[in-house]
């Protein structure tokens, strides 16, 4: 099943349950607040969901299965998209929480909120245009001094950590990459945190 496809029958579905709710036809604005509040739990749910599966399950799972190098290509190319998706889905959420919730008129605790949305949002901006571009060109670095030392192909850091010894040159280009590479991981994390704490409010306003 193609893309298009897929996301033609997820259209569908959705469809199915807009006809099938007793509120979808009730006041035009019962159901502007019935959508934006739809619009913000399914790109809240699809930020965390993601950040959930490519920070703690995905990315380890490819790490430690995946010949080095091939790992990091698949990376450079994933990242981008996933931050670049993260971060359009914090807008939505963003956007919407904000309109529902207008600050002149918000309480505290939505205040809070929507700063959390916010960091998120800006996290996930960072990442995507300053440490991810400066983490791929640095791994792009050290991949060519790897390969001029046999390395890379595979799985694991072990050869990596072992050459590095001899090498000053890989050495202080790893040290380099670890610095950048865990900014890069601490803006995700934090990013991730404050999706977290959103999720724990947004569970206390459901009624199950």
């Amino acid at each position: 099943m193609g893309w298009l496809s897929r996301f033609i029958t997820a259209v569908g579905f959705l469809a199915v349950g807009v006809i099938f709710s007793p509120d979808s036809f009730g006041s035009k604005s019962k159901t502007l607040s019935t959508y934006l509040k739809l619009a913000h739990l399914l790109s809240f749910s699809t930020a965390f969901g993601a950040a959930l599966w490519v920070t703690f399950i995905g990315g380890i799972i490819m790490f430690k299965n995946l010949p080095r190098h091939q790992f990091g290509n698949l990376q450079s190319k994933m990242f981008p998209a996933y931050f670049s998706m993260v971060g359009v889905c914090c807008a939505v959420s963003v956007a919407s929480f904000g309109y529902l919730h207008p600050w002149k008129t918000s309480s505290t605790t939505e205040r809070y909120q929507l700063g959390f949305l916010l960091s998120s949002f800006a996290f996930n901006l960072t990442n995507l245009f300053v440490f991810t571009p400066m983490t791929i060109e640095m791994m792009k670095q050290r991949h060519k001094v790897e390969r001029e030392n046999n390395i890379g192909e595979e799985v694991g850091w072990s050869k990596n950590v072992e050459v590095a010894k001899s090498n000053p040159k890989l050495a202080a280009m790893n040290k380099k990459f670890g610095m950048i590479h865990g900014l890069s991981s601490l803006a995700n994390i934090m990013s991730f945190g404050s999706l977290a704490v959103h999720s724990w409010y947004l569970a206390g306003k459901i009624d199950l």
